[in-house]
């Protein structure tokens, strides 16, 4: 009987080490990974990027069938549609994170979040510049590939400070840029796959796998 009460509090401690142990763990990959991404951010940025691919179609529609509209205007509403899709998937991306970070009670802002910025931040922005050169030398076969390949490679560079799922989507958005480059004349296909139903089915997964309960 002592030997059975003596295994049960061993088996009890061991439990609460063990526990212990992994909640120091998680405090470890808290305090070293902003965590805390919301899956609907990546839903939310997929929608939004297949809606402006069709409206982007329609603008090269109307300028294939010759309805009064020049190459620099059909170039300019293409590079404003882009800008919009950027800025209103950065804003419901930050919305839905905020919004999870509230109900889980951690900061939004820190070290982390900001090594994850700088790590995202500058393949994206050396990716600009080398978009911004292509839409100067009217070199448009290579504008989506581009756009594919800097963004994967951004999102490689920054999952050491995140989920590291999302080095998969890299993975997937940079297979997608370069299969892209010889392929010409499919960009928006490709664009749209990329930000758009990649980023729905990585949401999605994401909010099944963190957040669904």
């Amino acid at each position: 009987m002592v030997t059975l009460q003596f295994k049960v509090l061993f088996m009890n401690e061991q439990q609460l080490s063990l526990q212990e142990l992994h909640h120091i763990k998680q405090m470890m990959e808290r305090s070293s990974r902003f965590i805390s991404l919301s899956g609907l951010s990546g839903v939310s940025a997929g929608l939004l990027a297949l809606l402006g691919a069709w409206v982007a179609v329609t603008r090269i529609s109307l300028f294939a069938h010759g309805h009064g509209m020049t190459y620099e205007t059909l170039v300019a509403q293409l590079v404003s549609i882009a800008a919009v899709v950027v800025v209103t998937s950065c804003f419901t991306a930050f919305l839905f994170t905020y919004i999870r970070t509230k109900k889980e009670g951690i900061p939004i802002w820190g070290g982390t979040t900001s090594r994850l910025l700088v790590n995202l931040g500058i393949p994206l922005a050396g990716g600009g510049f080398f978009v911004l050169r292509m839409l100067q030398m009217k070199h448009v076969f290579l504008i989506a590939p581009a756009c594919l390949l800097f963004y994967g490679l951004a999102l490689v560079n920054a999952s050491k400070y995140t989920l590291g799922e999302i080095r998969y989507l890299g993975y997937c958005e940079m297979i997608l840029g370069i299969v892209n480059l010889w392929v010409p004349g499919y960009g928006l296909v490709f664009w749209a796959a990329g930000f758009g139903a990649l980023h729905v089915i990585y949401g999605t997964i994401m909010w099944w796998k963190y957040e669904r309960a």
